[in-house]
C-alpha cells in the first residue's frame, strides 16, 4: 500500500493477520473468525448468547448508571451523546424482551393451551373416518304390520379420473339410466373422483350397467324406503328425499325419531393411504332408528280407500275423505284420502292429507253442535216445538229449505231429523252469536288438533265481533264457517262420549333400538256439554238414521247415529257459483255405532258427487258400508244396554220413536215435509212427545222418510 507524503511517495508494508482469519485445507480463506476455527457449533452459539447478553448487561448498566458507560474502552471517536446511546439501547433491549416475549408465548400456547387443536390436527392426517349411516326405522299399523321400512337399495356413481372414453360410455349409459347422454357425460368429464349418476336405481338397472363393464361406473350400498302395500295412506306415512330425510307426513314429523344416529369406522393410514396396522382403530355402531307404532289398522284402511274410491267413480266425484276412529280414546284406525284423475277416469290414492290439511263448509251437520248449544243453554228441549214458515229472510238474504214445503210445526228432534235449514238458524237465533261461537270452540272447532301434523289446516270460525247481519244464520247451519274433517269427526265424538271432548291420536308409541316400547302421552281432554245434554243429541242423532235424511247409513244388527250433510262449496271467485254459474257440493255423513254404546265412529265426505249430490245419497252407503267391516274386524258385537237411556237394556229400548213422521218420499229418495194442517199430515201425524222406553218404532212408520 503507498501513501503520499508531502509530495512523496511512500511504500507501506501491508501487514498480515494471520490470527485474524484461518485458511481452509483448501486453500481458500474462511470468513469465520480463527478465534471459533477449533469450536463446535454449539460453542460458537454459545459463544454468541453470551456476547448478546454481555452487550445487553453493559446497555442496561449504561442506563441506570451513566458514569459505568465507556469504562475499559478507548473509542476512537464519538459520534453521538451518551443520551443518544442510551435511548438506542434501551429499544435494542425492549426490541430483544419483546421478541422472546412472541417466542415464548407461542411455545407456551402450542405446548399447552392450544396442544389439544394440534395433536387433533396431526391425528386427522394420518386418519380416515368414515361415517356408517344409520338405517331409518319402520313405521307399522296397530297390529306391528309393516307400513313402511328400509330395505338396501344401489345407486351408481362414477370417477371420472378412470373414464377413458366420456362420450362412448355416456352414450350406452344414458338409455339405461333414462337420462340426457350429454347430462351423463359432462358428470363423467366432472373434477373430483365422485360424482352420482342415479339413486337407487331397481335391480334390472343394476344388472344392466353391470353389464357393461364400464371403467369407473361402480355402485354404492344405499338403504330405500319402501312400502309393503303400495300407495295405501301415502298422504299420511310421507315421503323422504333422495338421501332418505322426511319431507312429508309423519316422515317430515317423526324424523328425528326415525332416523336414528350414525356411526364412524376411524382408521389410521399411512402417507401413501394404506392402512397401519398397529395404528389407532375405532370404532362406533351406527344406532338404527326408533320404530313408529301407529293406531291404524292396515286392513281398515285399505278397505276405506277401496270403498271410498268405488263410491268416487260411481259417482263422478273429484275426490273424498273417509276417518275412522275409536271415540274413548281417540284412535284414529283409518284416514284415506282419494282422488279421481280426470284424464284417465282412475280413482288412487292421494298424496294430499286433505283430512288434515284442507278445511271446507260442512253444511248441515254443523246443526248438531248448534242444537247441543242451545240444549246446553236450558233454551230448548227434543221436545221444543217451533213454527217453520217455507223461507225466513234475514237482511238482504232469504233463507229456505233444501225441497220447498209449506208452513209446519216441527219439534228440535224433528228439525233434525229432517235437517231443516230455517229451524236451525231459529234455534241458533235464540242461542246467540256468543253462546254459538262458545260452543263451536268448545267442541274443538277453529283450532289445529294436537296431532300436530304437517301443514294441517286450523279450520276457521268467524269470532262474533266479525258477524255481519247475516253471519248467525248461516253459522249456525254450516256455512260461512270452515273445519276439517278431523274436527267434525272428533266434534261428533264428543256426542258419543257424553260430552267430553277426547282429542285424537294417530302415534301409538315409538320403539327403540333395544326394543323397548314407549308410549306416546294422550292429547288433552275436556268436557264440551254436559252429559245430559249429549245423551238428548245421541238419541236424536239415532233418529236422523231410523226415519230421517240418513237412512242409507243404517247397519244391519246395530244401532246408528249420525248427521247428514250437504254443503255448497265456495269458489275461488267468490261466491258459491262457479264460472259457469253451477253451483258445486260437498257432501257428508259422520256419525257413530253402536250408539248405545259407541265403540266406532266413521266420517265420509265426498267432493262435488254428481247425480245425487246429498250427504244421504253420495256419503251414506260409505258410511254403513265401512262401519259395517270396521265392526266385524275388530270383533264389536251390538250392544246390550244404552248409556244414553240410563244404562236401560237395548233389548227393551230398540231406539228413539220419530216424534214426527210429517214427511213424505218423492223424487225417489228426497225428504219433503208436508204443510202444517194439510188432509196428508194430519193422517201421519203421531204424538209429539217422546215414547216411554218399552214403546217400538213401528216397521210402517220407518217408511215414511227417505233419504238426503
Amino acid at each position: 500500500m503507498e501513501r503520499t507524503t508531502h509530495g512523496r511517495v511512500t511504500s507501506r508494508p501491508v501487514e498480515r493477520v494471520e490470527s485474524s482469519y484461518s485458511v481452509s485445507r483448501s486453500g481458500q480463506r474462511s470468513m469465520q473468525p480463527s478465534r471459533f476455527g477449533s469450536m463446535t457449533a454449539s460453542e460458537i452459539a454459545q459463544s454468541w448468547s453470551a456476547s448478546i447478553v454481555a452487550s445487553i448487561l453493559s446497555s442496561v448498566r449504561g442506563i441506570f448508571d451513566p458514569a459505568s458507560s465507556g469504562k475499559g474502552s478507548k473509542p476512537a471517536m464519538v459520534r453521538t451523546s451518551v443520551g443518544n446511546q442510551r435511548r438506542r439501547s434501551l429499544i435494542v433491549l425492549v426490541f430483544i424482551v419483546l421478541l422472546f416475549a412472541i417466542v415464548l408465548a407461542q411455545v407456551v400456547n402450542l405446548q399447552v393451551f392450544d396442544r389439544g387443536r394440534y395433536v387433533v390436527y396431526g391425528a386427522g392426517q394420518r386418519t380416515n373416518t368414515q361415517v356408517l349411516a344409520a338405517d331409518r326405522g319402520a313405521i307399522l299399523d296397530r297390529n306391528g304390520a309393516e307400513l313402511v321400512i328400509s330395505r338396501p337399495g344401489r345407486s351408481i356413481f362414477v370417477d371420472p379420473k378412470l373414464v377413458t372414453d366420456a362420450s362412448s360410455e355416456a352414450a350406452k349409459l344414458a338409455p339405461i339410466l333414462g337420462l340426457d347422454p350429454l347430462l351423463v357425460e359432462s358428470r363423467m368429464n366432472g373434477k373430483g373422483r365422485f360424482a352420482y349418476l342415479a339413486r337407487r336405481v331397481t335391480s334390472d338397472v343394476v344388472a344392466q350397467v353391470e353389464a357393461l363393464g364400464l371403467a369407473g361406473v361402480s355402485f354404492l350400498d344405499e338403504s330405500e324406503r319402501f312400502a309393503p302395500a303400495g300407495d295405501s295412506a301415502r298422504s299420511l306415512l310421507g315421503s323422504v328425499d333422495v338421501d332418505n330425510v322426511g319431507i312429508s307426513g309423519l316422515e317430515s314429523q317423526y324424523g328425528a325419531a326415525l332416523t336414528g344416529t350414525p356411526g364412524s369406522l376411524s382408521l389410521e393410514r399411512s402417507p401413501s393411504g394404506r392402512t397401519i396396522a398397529v395404528g389407532d382403530h375405532s370404532l362406533t355402531p351406527a344406532q338404527k332408528g326408533d320404530d313408529l307404532k301407529l293406531t291404524i289398522d292396515q286392513s281398515i284402511q285399505y278397505e276405506a280407500e277401496r270403498l271410498l274410491g268405488d263410491q268416487v267413480k260411481a259417482t263422478g266425484a273429484k275426490g273424498g275423505v273417509a276417518i275412522v276412529s275409536k271415540p274413548g280414546t281417540g284412535e284414529i284406525l283409518a284416514m284415506a284420502n282419494v282422488v279421481l284423475d280426470p284424464e284417465t277416469g282412475l280413482v288412487h290414492v292421494s298424496s294430499n292429507n286433505s283430512a288434515l290439511t284442507t278445511q271446507y263448509e260442512p253444511g248441515s251437520v254443523m246443526k248438531t253442535v248448534t242444537i247441543s248449544g242451545a240444549i246446553e243453554a236450558g233454551q230448548i228441549t227434543p221436545a221444543t216445538q217451533f213454527n217453520l214458515p217455507p223461507t225466513l229472510k234475514i237482511y238482504d238474504a232469504e233463507f229456505g229449505e233444501a225441497e220447498g214445503r209449506g208452513t209446519v210445526t216441527w219439534d228440535t228432534t224433528q228439525i233434525l231429523t229432517h235437517s231443516s235449514n230455517i229451524g236451525a238458524i231459529k234455534i241458533g237465533q235464540g242461542l246467540g252469536k256468543d253462546a254459538l261461537y262458545a260452543t263451536q270452540k268448545a267442541f274443538g272447532l277453529g283450532v289445529k288438533t294436537s296431532l300436530d301434523f304437517p301443514n294441517e289446516a286450523p279450520g276457521s270460525v268467524l269470532a262474533p265481533s266479525k258477524y255481519s247481519g247475516t253471519s248467525l244464520p248461516s253459522i249456525a247451519i254450516g256455512q260461512g264457517i270452515s273445519v276439517t274433517p278431523m274436527q267434525l269427526l272428533f266434534a261428533y265424538n264428543t256426542i258419543a262420549n257424553q260430552g267430553v271432548y277426547v282429542a285424537p291420536k294417530l302415534v301409538d308409541s315409538t320403539i327403540d333400538a333395544q326394543g323397548v316400547e314407549h308410549l306416546t302421552a294422550a292429547g288433552d281432554s275436556h268436557r264440551a256439554v254436559s252429559a245430559a245434554t249429549a245423551d238428548k243429541v245421541n238419541l236424536m242423532l239415532r233418529n236422523v238414521v231410523n226415519e230421517g235424511t240418513g237412512q242409507r247409513a243404517a247397519i244391519n244388527g246395530y244401532s246408528v247415529a249420525g248427521k247428514t250433510g250437504t254443503a255448497r262449496k265456495p269458489q275461488a271467485g267468490g261466491g258459491y257459483a262457479d264460472k259457469f254459474g253451477i253451483t258445486r257440493y260437498q257432501s257428508t255423513f259422520v256419525g257413530f255405532v253402536p250408539a248405545e254404546q259407541p265403540a266406532l265412529s266413521v266420517y265420509v265426505m265426498l267432493d262435488e258427487p254428481g247425480g245425487d249430490y246429498t250427504g244421504g245419497a253420495a256419503a251414506a252407503p260409505v258410511f254403513s258400508k265401512l262401519g259395517s267391516f270396521a265392526l266385524n274386524r275388530l270383533g264389536i258385537a251390538p250392544a246390550a244396554t244404552d248409556l244414553a237411556l240410563g244404562g236401560a237394556p237395548v233389548s227393551s229400548v230398540l231406539g228413539l220413536p220419530s216424534s214426527s213422521m210429517q214427511a213424505t218420499v218423492i223424487d225417489g229418495d228426497r225428504v219433503r215435509a208436508l204443510t202444517a194442517g194439510s188432509p196428508a199430515a194430519l193422517a201421519s201425524s203421531v204424538p209429539t212427545t217422546i215414547p216411554p222406553a218399552t214403546t217400538t218404532t213401528t216397521s210402517a212408520a220407518r217408511k215414511t222418510a227417505s233419504v238426503r
